[in-house]
């Protein structure tokens, strides 16, 4: 059996308890609507504040500084909001973590930047907080200005940048991590799993909440689809799914409706007020007050969104119109449908096809391959793209990539491999290794929702062996998994031995492991 002594930290992370201000936020939106504050940035703007202010030219711009610099102006900003009636604000945190603040030469005051961000939004909140009616911290991190997917960072660096930051807002005091503003799905993951670690490393689990941007193609930046953010991102349990930024509300209406329908957990909507046009060469935001509570009442009452509040051009004047509008109104009932999927970065494949099976491309593969596998072995990565694209050309759901070959080395190869299928491959990609470093670093680079290929108990269940490994992998990157019905007697040949091994597989990755079973497709092993 698993030795849950020392677990891996997102099995650590899951076996955490809630801490009860962090459940009594989640409480708050299961049952009526929880509203946020709105723009920082733009409300520091109408402070006036000089190159001084931020502490000298080069430092000009970098609003997270500010919460060192000027910590009174930033507290006002969030006793402006509070004074408005909102239940959350979001610490002046949205791009102070190493990678941005880097930019500024502030790379080594992370911990200091955070702590004072995270203080004084949790001062301004206890100032006004009461047990009848509770306000909350919400630590905020942004998608900086790096590009995973596009190889401009590292998922390990990535990742480590965004656990430094959740450790230390979760010093200063916050109630709720908010992962917002994600154009990039790997960026996203990248930040979940570092919040994950966060929490394990400073022994405080609270919820977990984030927010995509669509733009004004319906799509995210690099074209993903709603629902592919959703497969992807909801595989990694966060508690609240969301949209931010990017437009205003009327453009949000459709994505929103998408997660309304189907994502099963808590939805938010924080659009900016309206779309952005210079005046007198200034930035000005369309929408006043009452429009912007206007549309986000109708996001509650019509689609069952229990969290909403602002974000670019939004003031406290808008605010206070949202809480007027929709303090008192009861999200409608929503009656979600799952539909279990796996995506690439551009859209999803639901694993049960109504009008077909689910086909598997497996010409990218080194072991089924010769053309493949001499492309790989040559470093001729082009063939290795375009006979992914044939593949879907013809029909493919999803793209099998298997590089192990005796003598190749995997972990590069598939680098390689995978970093390419990330972007020029529009299907999802079931990752078929026996390697578990090969298989991370797939996962590494893929945003989308893989599947892996595949795990069974033919090594039994104990610590450190394949079986523990790839779920312990498939849980942290929210990845689907082949099981194939093979026991620790081998392979299994008749019909009650091959539901026994199945059930046994099913068992320990849910109960152990925090999959669910739609997480798990099953390969009876019909040669046998």
């Amino acid at each position: 059996m698993l030795d849950v002594s020392a677990p891996p930290t997102v099995l650590a992370h899951d076996a955490m308890p809630l801490e009860e201000a962090g459940a009594a936020y989640l409480d708050a939106v299961r049952r009526r609507v929880v509203i946020f504050d709105g723009a920082m940035g733009t409300n520091l703007q109408l402070a006036d504040l000089t190159a001084e202010d931020f502490g000298g030219p080069t430092l000009e711009g970098c609003n997270e500084f500010l919460s060192v610099t000027r910590p009174e102006v930033v507290g006002a900003v969030h006793r402006a909001f509070l004074d408005a009636g909102v239940d959350v604000v979001e610490t002046n945190a949205f791009g102070a973590f190493r990678v941005v603040l880097a930019e500024y030469g502030l790379e080594d005051r992370v911990e200091e930047i955070n702590l004072a961000a995270a203080r004084i939004a949790r001062e301004a909140v206890d100032a006004v907080s009461r047990p009848e009616r509770p306000r909350w911290v919400a630590g905020n991190l942004g998608p900086g200005t790096k590009f995973p997917t596009l190889g401009q960072i590292a998922y390990p660096d990535l990742s480590d940048a965004y656990r430094e930051q959740a450790t230390a807002l979760l010093a200063g005091g916050v109630d709720l991590l908010i992962v917002e503003t994600v154009y990039d799905l790997l960026q996203a993951k990248a930040a979940i799993n570092g919040c994950k670690a966060a929490m394990v490393e400073r022994g405080r689990r609270v919820p977990l909440q984030v927010q995509v941007t669509i733009e004004l193609t319906g799509r995210m930046l690099p074209g993903t689809e709603i629902g592919a953010a959703l497969a992807a991102l909801e595989a990694l349990h966060p508690d609240v799914i969301g949209l931010n930024c990017a437009t205003g509300p009327a453009e949000m209406g459709e994505a929103l409706r998408h997660l309304s329908q189907h994502a099963r957990i808590p939805v938010s909507a924080q659009p900016n007020a309206g779309l952005p046009s210079v005046v007198d060469g200034k930035m000005h935001y369309d929408l006043s007050p009452e429009q912007l509570a206007e549309h986000l009442a109708r996001f509650v009452t019509e689609l069952g969104v229990s969290v909403v509040g602002g974000c670019c051009g939004t003031t406290p004047a808008h605010l206070a119109a949202v809480v007027e509008r929709c303090r008192d109104l009861t999200p409608a009932a929503r009656e979600p449908v799952d539909e279990p999927s796996l995506s690439s970065i551009y859209a999803p494949v639901p694993l049960h096809q109504e009008t077909s099976f689910l086909v598997v491309g497996e010409r990218t593969n080194a072991n089924g391959s010769k053309r493949f596998r001499e492309a790989m072995l040559a470093g001729d990565w082009e063939t290795t793209v375009t006979m992914a694209k044939d593949q879907v050309k013809e029909g493919a759901h999803l793209l099998d990539v298997c590089v192990d070959y005796t003598g190749a080395d995997g972990v590069a190869d598939m680098a390689e491999v995978a970093a390419r299928f990330a972007t020029q491959a529009s299907v999802p990609i079931m990752v078929d290794s026996t390697e578990a470093p090969v298989v991370e670093t797939a996962l590494r680079r893929l945003g989308g929702r893989s599947i892996l290929n595949s795990v069974n108990l033919e090594e039994g269940d104990d610590p450190g062996g394949r079986l523990d490994r790839f779920l312990t992998l498939a849980r942290e990157y929210g990845a689907a998994v082949v099981c194939t019905c093979i026991d620790t007697d081998g392979q299994a040949r008749t019909a009650e031995w091959k539901l026994r091994a199945a059930k046994a597989i099913h068992d320990v990755a849910v109960e152990r492991y925090h999959l669910e079973p739609s997480d798990l497709v099953f390969d009876p092993l019909v040669l046998p």
